[in-house]
């Protein structure tokens, strides 16, 4: 089954970078496209960006736009993102998914981002 582990997560001041890593098993990684989706304190799920299974194509919500960056190791079977700026607003619980914006299935760990000073 899929199995998908988050790791990186943390306490962060305003304007601080992190990255995150998510280690995939189960299924095969290589020919899949991959996502990251956030769920601030007290919202719904928000989809952050997806990358093709090559690496090629990325897309990324436009509240990350620009300070984010996924991206993948099909060799190692780990999908990363790297937050740069970050901002109080991105505190939330940070999950890896398997598949693209519309149609995911959500990793059941995540890892906690806290943007705070």
């Amino acid at each position: 089954q899929v199995q998908l582990a988050e790791s990186g997560g943390g306490l962060v001041q305003p304007g601080g970078s992190l990255r995150l890593s998510c280690a995939a098993s189960g299924f095969t990684f290589s020919s899949s496209d991959m996502s990251w989706v956030r769920q601030p304190p007290g919202q719904g799920l928000e989809w952050v960006s997806s990358v093709s299974t090559a690496g090629f194509i990325k897309s990324y919500a436009d509240s990350v736009k620009g300070r984010f960056i996924i991206s993948r190791d099909n060799a190692k079977n780990t999908l990363y993102l790297e937050m740069n700026s970050l901002k109080p607003e991105d505190t939330a619980v940070y999950y890896c998914a398997k598949g693209r914006r519309y149609s995911y299935t959500l990793s059941e760990q995540g890892t906690q981002v806290t943007v705070s000073s």
